[in-house]
């Protein structure tokens, strides 16, 4: 597959980069979470666990990179059943210039997909931050 190393890399540095930012705003964050298995029999895992140390708040979230057009966004909708089969609350963090805007539009109108942009503002809500 073309670009396919590219990908991971760039989905590993979206990762890391809401490892970041969640621990910037002290949250814990734990990556690579095994969590049962998918509705396809794959292993789960999910990208990001954050936990609020000081509050029983716990939230997973799976990073998808789309740096051109291609598959990524595609697969988006399969995450989106899959978030609902966790144990825990669930969403999908969407950076890189790939997705179309019609796709953009309809994952962010899910309420389940954010922008690696506006993350730092939801995880605050989310999570009762100052």
């Amino acid at each position: 597959m073309a670009g396919g190393g590219r990908a991971v890399r760039q989905g590993h540095d979206l990762r890391d980069r809401v490892v970041a930012l969640a621990q910037e705003l002290g949250l814990e964050a734990e990556i690579e979470v095994r969590v049962g298995r998918r509705v396809y029999g794959k292993r789960r895992r999910i990208d990001v666990v954050l936990r609020r140390p000081d509050a029983d708040r716990i939230l997973g979230i799976e990073c998808k990179y789309q740096g051109s057009s291609g598959t990524a966004e595609e697969k988006i909708a399969l995450i989106l059943q899959d978030i609902a089969h966790w144990p825990i609350p669930g969403i999908v963090v969407i950076d890189g210039p790939g997705f179309s805007d019609e796709m953009r539009g309809y994952l962010l109108a899910s309420g389940k997909v954010v922008e690696f942009e506006d993350l730092r503002d939801w995880l605050r809500l989310f999570f009762a931050l100052p």
